[in-house]
Parts: C-alpha cells; structure tokens; sequence
C-alpha cells in the first residue's frame, strides 16, 4: 500500500514526508486539501482518437464532432486513491508536425508520464510509434517515467488492422503496458479509458512514494547546512 504523503512547516523550513507523522502531532499539513498534481502527455498520429480519449476520462463524454489539435489541448480531472486527492493534467498534443514542431520541447517539459495511441484500424499509426517513442527519448527528461500503449476504436472489429498480439509484441519490447479501448461508450467494446488513466495514477503515486526517502534525505542535508551556516555566522563554529 502506497505511503500518504503530504507536505508540512516544520521550524520555518517546508518538510514533504509520511502523513502518519502528521496524526500524532499537532503539526498542520495539507494532506487532503491540495492534489497532487501530474502531467501526463497523450501522443499519437493525427486521427488516432488522442482528443476523444482524453474528453471521455476528464468529461465522461465521447464529442461527436472534433477538430484537428493545433499545438495542444488541456484538460484535467481530479480523483481520489486511497483517501488522496491526485490531479491528472492531460496534455493532448497535435499529431501533425506543422502543428506542434515549435513547441515539442514545452509537451515534455515536467510531464510524469506518456500514454502513446494509436488507432487499431490504421496501420500506418502504429508503424509510426517508433518515431513517437524516439521523440519521446530525446525530449522526455525523465528515464523512469511510465509509458503506456493504448490501441483506440476497437469498437470497429471489422476493420482491425493490428493484431492485438502485434502491439503486446510491441509493448512488452518497450517495457509499456498495453489497453485497447474505445473512446465511445459502447457496451462490449473493452472499454478501458478510465482504466487507462487511473492505472497511471496509481504508478505515479507509488513511485513518489518510493523517492520519499532520497528526498527526506535531501531535506535534511539542507536543514542541517542552513544550521551550519547559522552557528558559523553566530560564531559558534571554529573550523581552524
């Protein structure tokens, strides 16, 4: 079970640490007021159904009509895991290069994860993921950050271009988990479009859980310099 984590003042210095230290104290924290808060990226070729995705996990709703992405589209929801509130920040980029060369490098800019979509009806998108995941490289500033492949409109059986074991070939190659889903709300067309989402956020969660005691040890080290700056200038420290 993931650690809850919260942030607190503690002797004039901000501390993020384990909620339970908060409870048998009478420190204030902000455990369950303010989300936390990840950006995820969603990338694909034009038509892939990156726009429908998003609206259908952050609205509920799968839009009848859509417009071509120019540079990029936000959209955000908030959920609650394990009596904590997290906040996705979904960053629906433009497939078209005229679209969103200039700013590729502000996509990637502190986002946490990548969902990459593809369109199971058209081939040529998911032949196109080797680029997308290139780009991903060379722009994504996090190494450890989680990847998942989603194979969308997999209500349209009859025109299935890729083989669902293709793109697991494909996934467990790149160390991504793989969905196939449908945007639209349709009654056995595996929808996993909440699973999708939610599936990150609980990655998300436990990972900064995991890097809580590297950056408690951070902290620390801070405090205590800051200390050591102090008694110097205090003259309490000889270091002759």
């Amino acid at each position: 079970m993931a650690v809850p984590i919260c942030t607190a003042v503690l002797g004039g210095q901000t501390r993020t640490g384990d909620h339970s230290d908060c409870k048998s104290s009478s420190v204030p924290c902000n455990y369950g007021s303010i989300p936390q808060i990840f950006k995820i990226i969603v990338i694909g070729d034009s038509n892939v159904g990156k726009t429908c995705l998003t609206f259908r996990f952050c609205g509920g709703l799968f839009p009848e009509r859509t417009e071509a992405t120019i540079g990029v589209d936000f959209r955000e929801r908030t959920v609650e895991l394990e009596g904590e509130r997290i906040k996705l920040q979904l960053w629906d980029t433009a497939g078209q290069e005229r679209f969103r060369k200039s700013m590729v490098s502000h996509y990637y800019r502190n986002a946490h994860a990548v969902v990459f979509v593809y369109d199971v009806t058209s081939r040529p998108s998911f032949l196109s993921l080797p680029s997308w995941l290139a780009e991903c490289e060379r722009h994504l500033s996090s190494s450890d950050a989680p990847r998942v492949l989603v194979g969308n409109k997999c209500d349209l059986k009859d025109k299935v271009e890729v083989p669902t074991s293709l793109a697991q070939k494909f996934a467990d190659a790149h160390g991504m988990a793989h969905f196939e889903t449908s945007a639209k709300e349709q009654e056995g067309t595996g929808d996993h479009a909440e699973a999708i989402f939610l599936t990150l956020a609980h990655r998300l969660r436990s990972q900064r859980t995991m890097a809580m005691p590297r950056l408690l040890a951070a902290q620390d080290t801070a405090i205590n310099l800051a200390d050591d700056k102090q008694g110097a200038d205090n003259g309490s420290y000889c270091y002759c």
